[in-house]
């Protein structure tokens, strides 16, 4: 039986990260894929958005990984070429009563380490946007975009200059703990089995399948899985702004808000419906829930602009009714199993977080 010393299950951006992470730490290093190519899940089907760490519970691992990852995404970036822009986000409060909700969201930035929000009247909002309409606005100048796809391959070919190698078409069917090492049987054209000392698990959406595939794994530590699909539509009219806009944080959600690709394009979204298996089409008459919403902020956005542009699964590990979760890391200290470490509900802000979770990771199959 052929032995290497890790084996990451998903190549996804975070499972990337943790691959070229630990490969340039001298490990050897085989990454399986279920999919035909990296990053065909949640990871290419975001708005790409880098995010500044405001809404997230302060000490949450959300909280701490997004803080720390934006910094270290921006820097890789920069040293890689990968295409990104710092454009900023202004979240936005379009009624009387939601002025006030701006001094908060700025309080709980500041809880986070985020250190930078600048709260902004109506008019100093509409000076920067001229096409936007609020009562203010708070500006987060640390927000951006990346090419994702652009960082993905980048930290693919890192990995594998660093020795790692990738097998796709390779969905993990069962593992076990054989002694000092875990067993994997791997399906696909090619099956095989293989001996590893550090299994990780950041299958994404296929988090909680894979654990369930490994002997040993205490059911009770698995949490439930659900899926929150996001529709997103485009915009044929060209984007007056150059911000991001956000508005005001509804119950259960951040409301439909308007983001940007690097070719200024703009997108919004998410209008959420919770499903019981994958399906990524988005319904046109979806689109009647966004102008309303949308008008709310930008009341110039031309009739028939919407059009259907792309739906993202997040792979939740909390109902509806709770809807607000955090990011789960498992090593052996929770859960018993010697040489396993699972990543449960890595959502948004997965990645921005993902050189944060790499360096977690790693400290982990360290401890």
């Amino acid at each position: 039986m052929d032995q290497v010393e890790c084996v990451v299950v998903g190549a996804g951006v975070v499972g990337l990260a943790i691959a070229r992470r630990l490969a340039r730490a001298g490990r050897e290093v085989i990454v399986l894929e279920s999919a035909e190519a990296i990053g065909t899940g949640t990871s290419s089907r975001n708005s790409e958005v880098i995010h500044a760490g405001i809404y997230y519970a302060a000490g949450s691992l959300m909280a701490r990984m997004c803080v720390s990852g934006k910094a270290a995404l921006y820097a890789y970036c920069r040293d890689h070429d990968i295409p990104h822009r710092n454009c900023g986000k202004l979240i936005v409060a379009t009624r009387p009563e939601e002025v006030d909700k701006l001094q908060s969201i700025k309080a709980r930035a500041e809880a986070n380490g985020v250190g930078d929000m600048q709260l902004l009247s109506g008019k100093e909002a509409c000076a920067l946007e001229p096409a936007l309409e609020c009562q203010a606005a708070l500006l987060s100048p640390s927000t951006g975009i990346v090419d994702s796809h652009a960082l993905m391959l980048s930290l693919r070919g890192e990995a594998e200059a660093a020795g790692a190698a990738f097998a796709f078409h390779a969905p993990l069917l069962q593992a076990r703990v054989v002694g000092e090492g875990i067993e994997i049987d791997v399906g696909g054209e090619a099956p095989m089995s293989l001996q590893c000392r550090l299994l990780i698990n950041a299958a994404g959406l296929a988090a909680t399948t894979v654990a369930r595939r490994i002997d040993g794994m205490p059911l009770d530590r698995i949490p439930p899985a659900y899926l929150a699909k996001g529709n997103y539509f485009s915009c044929s009219a060209r984007s007056p702004f150059s911000h991001l806009i956000y508005p005001v944080p509804e119950p259960g959600g951040l409301g439909v808000h308007l983001t940007l690709d690097l070719a200024g394009q703009a997108k919004f979204g998410p209008d959420v419906e919770w499903i019981d298996s994958i399906d990524y089409v988005v319904d046109p008459e979806r689109a009647s829930r966004f102008y309303p919403a949308i008008r709310r902020y930008w009341p110039g956005l031309p009739d028939g602009a919407l059009i259907p542009g792309y739906a993202g699964i997040r792979p939740k590990i909390v109902p509806p009714a709770v809807a607000v979760q955090d990011f789960v890391i498992q090593g052996p200290r929770d859960h018993g199993v010697a040489g396993l470490i699972n990543l449960f509900g890595i959502e948004s802000p997965g990645l921005t977080s993902c050189l944060a979770l790499a360096d977690h990771v790693a400290d982990l199959a360290q401890a």
